[in-house]
């Protein structure tokens, strides 16, 4: 596919009959007149029925401060499909995007398979896949395999803590080792973003407040967890740089199921961590649940939901990362993301 020209962009306004596409907003203004279905007290499960997409945040190499999102074609190997190319009503943020709901998916799916407004994965840098978002709520202890490895018990409630957004990089930029700590570790898990906003959610209409899943790495100093600060989790957590996420936000529809995903993380190519994500104690809808009887999820929101076993702070002897440490966090379906350590 060739990548968006000059003559080419106005193409992107036309649909393949030739006829002139009329803007999202518009959209929204045809189903509020003429749309008469009785809204249900119980949501469907998020996206679009039967079609899954791979949402990114790009910029084009030379303009690093203008953000876009788009759609991998394929399963992420291919082109990516500029939204805002194709529709110029369409946001620039993916934050944005989930704003609008169903219409910014529907517009979504129409540029991906349109075909049009592709650009070559040469000439994009891909960011994280949601950035400042509201809300980076994690999960403590949340796999069974997990808890076996450092002999702890199975939480009976979810253990939440959180990390500052600031925290989040791209799925290929590096983590940034601070001086102020010697025990800097990896831990691989599943992250989700939440798609519309809600309270009190009901556990069986949860994954309807999901817009989609994506990868992340949580970043952890030890000695400012487990040592420093009263013990308290979150200056630990959240140095600069400590939330690799990405490659993609993969859309409900598109994932099998989130309940039954390897989970991996490899360190300068070796194998650290191997679990699955059906050793997760507290699935995504009961955390969303949980979560949303404290405060009101809003779109964009990210939780991170715990990490398997084979961290280095509980090998024996302990391993930690180093400058030149290449990280790879990988989940099937979704993809990796991979950060060298500075």
């Amino acid at each position: 596919m060739k990548a968006i020209t000059g003559s080419s962009f106005k193409k992107c306004f036309l649909c393949r009959t030739g006829e002139m596409r009329l803007p999202l907003r518009s959209f929204s203004i045809f189903r509020s007149l003429f749309s008469h279905r009785k809204q249900t007290s119980h949501p469907q499960r998020r996206g679009l029925s039967g079609v899954g997409m791979r949402l990114v945040q790009f910029h084009r190499h030379g303009e690093e401060g203008s953000i876009r999102v788009g759609v991998e074609q394929g399963d992420g190997g291919l082109g990516v499909v500029d939204l805002k190319a194709f529709d110029p009503s369409m946001p620039s943020t993916m934050r944005e995007l989930l704003g609008l709901g169903d219409e910014g998916l529907q517009c979504a799916q129409r540029a991906l398979s349109s075909g049009q407004c592709v650009l070559q994965r040469s000439d994009i840098r891909l960011l994280s896949p949601v950035l400042a978002p509201e809300k980076v709520v994690c999960v403590g202890m949340n796999y069974r395999d997990h808890c076996l490895e450092q002999d702890a018990p199975i939480p009976k409630e979810p253990i939440i803590f959180s990390k500052f957004p600031s925290a989040i990089t791209g799925p290929y930029d590096d983590i940034i080792l601070p001086p102020e700590s010697q025990e800097v570790d990896w831990e691989v898990e599943l992250a989700f973003v939440i798609g519309r906003r809600g309270k009190h959610i009901k556990e069986e209409d949860a994954l309807s407040y999901v817009a989609g899943f994506t990868v992340a790495n949580d970043v952890s100093a030890r000695d400012w967890q487990m040592k420093r600060n009263g013990k308290q989790w979150l200056l630990g957590k959240t140095f600069d740089s400590f939330c690799p996420l990405g490659p993609a936000l993969v859309t409900t529809d598109a994932v099998k199921d989130p309940h039954s995903l390897g989970v991996r993380c490899l360190v300068n190519g070796d194998t650290v961590q191997s679990s699955n994500t059906d050793q997760m104690i507290f699935r995504t809808e009961a955390l969303v649940a949980w979560v949303s009887k404290f405060v009101t999820l809003t779109p964009g929101d990210v939780f991170l939901t715990g990490t398997p076993p084979g961290v280095g702070v509980f090998r024996k002897p302990p391993i930690f990362l180093k400058k030149g440490d290449v990280v790879e966090c990988q989940i099937d379906q979704l993809g990796s993301v991979i950060n060298k350590v500075v």
